[in-house]
């Protein structure tokens, strides 16, 4: 197989250079980044010698050739095309940048939430095991030793992960916003901190303690927030923009004291005095408002929801399976 030939065939019908954004390639494909996808023509490329399939996934142009033979083309593609070479991560960095604002929320959203669903599997199917064995034991149908070490500490275990939530989101959502993951996680701990009534206890008792700001504008609820998504995710993205900008403008000698400390004292201050009460209404309505839809008569919330849902995930199932469509061999 004549690799340049190849790349050279690939270069011209992609549009060349001034239709080239980034381009990188995993272990069977070309990965491309296109100024504009209609500039391409796809049919040619994939009658081109060695190329095996040609898709649109992510924003990029996958171009399948194998094992092997991909990492002969992708370097006669970088050479004719005098592009620099790029990583995977900053291929989908450039495709994501060509997407519309509600991909790239719903891409933002995944990076922060698919890290840490394993943390949340495990303590979800081990609280699932758990309440089955109360519940057992609660009616006779087993007979166990609920004072042993195992049973005690599986109970501890089973929701560590969710009392801590807070923490896993506002650490991953550092990491997706380009700050630092671990004043992300002081953000997370600030919003669960002890000293705050914990809000599971709100419904039963009442917000006990409220807290003037704003030299006395007005009062907020000295309330944590557990079991909020949405207020963690907002106030941690402050922290990430205020970092990011003091990073630019505070002197070397002074960053390392200065960022951090500046960082999370105001998006602290900012959280439980307008982030905090502002999105956990907002996110109370959006659940209250679904709750309401889902209970319209004769199933017709349901029936809302189900297309709603269909109709949002049909284009990310489609990108799914088209590696398999494209009779791909390996991701």
């Amino acid at each position: 197989m004549d690799y340049k030939k190849t790349a050279q065939e690939i270069y011209e019908k992609v549009g060349k250079k001034e239709n080239l954004v980034s381009a990188a390639h995993c272990a069977t494909r070309l990965r491309l980044v296109l100024a504009d996808n209609a500039k391409c023509d796809a049919k040619a490329v994939e009658d081109i010698d060695g190329v095996k399939g040609v898709f649109s996934a992510s924003g990029q142009l996958q171009i399948i050739q194998g094992t092997g033979t991909v990492n002969k083309v992708y370097d006669e593609f970088i050479a004719i095309s005098g592009l620099t070479a790029a990583t995977k991560e900053e291929v989908k960095a450039a495709a994501a940048a060509k997407q519309n604002i509600f991909k790239r929320a719903i891409k933002c959203l995944g990076d922060i939430f698919v890290p840490i669903i394993p943390a949340i599997v495990a303590s979800g199917f081990l609280m699932g095991i758990m309440e089955a064995l109360n519940f057992m034991v609660n009616n006779g149908f087993l007979n166990i030793d609920t004072s042993g070490s195992i049973y005690v500490f599986a109970n501890l275990f089973a929701n560590t992960a969710y009392v801590f939530l807070p923490i896993l989101i506002a650490y991953s959502a550092a990491k997706a916003f380009g700050g630092n993951p671990y004043l992300g996680a002081v953000i997370g701990m600030l919003m669960i901190h002890p000293d705050l009534q914990n809000a599971w206890t709100v419904a039963t008792q009442g917000v006990l303690r409220t807290q003037s700001v704003w030299f006395g504008l007005y009062e907020v609820d000295l309330v944590g927030y557990q079991g909020h998504v949405i207020p963690v995710i907002i106030a941690v993205w402050v922290m990430c923009f205020i970092e990011k900008r003091l990073h630019k403008i505070v002197p070397a000698m002074f960053d390392l004291f200065v960022t951090p400390l500046v960082s999370v004292f105001v998006t602290g201050y900012l959280t439980y005095s307008i982030i905090g009460p502002i999105f956990v209404t907002i996110e109370n309505s959006v659940i209250g408002g679904i709750q309401t839809l889902l209970t319209l008569p004769l199933g017709l919330g349901s029936l809302i929801m189900g297309g709603l849902y269909s109709t949002s995930m049909t284009p990310s199932i489609t990108s799914s399976w088209q590696p398999l469509l494209s009779a791909s061999p390996l991701p």
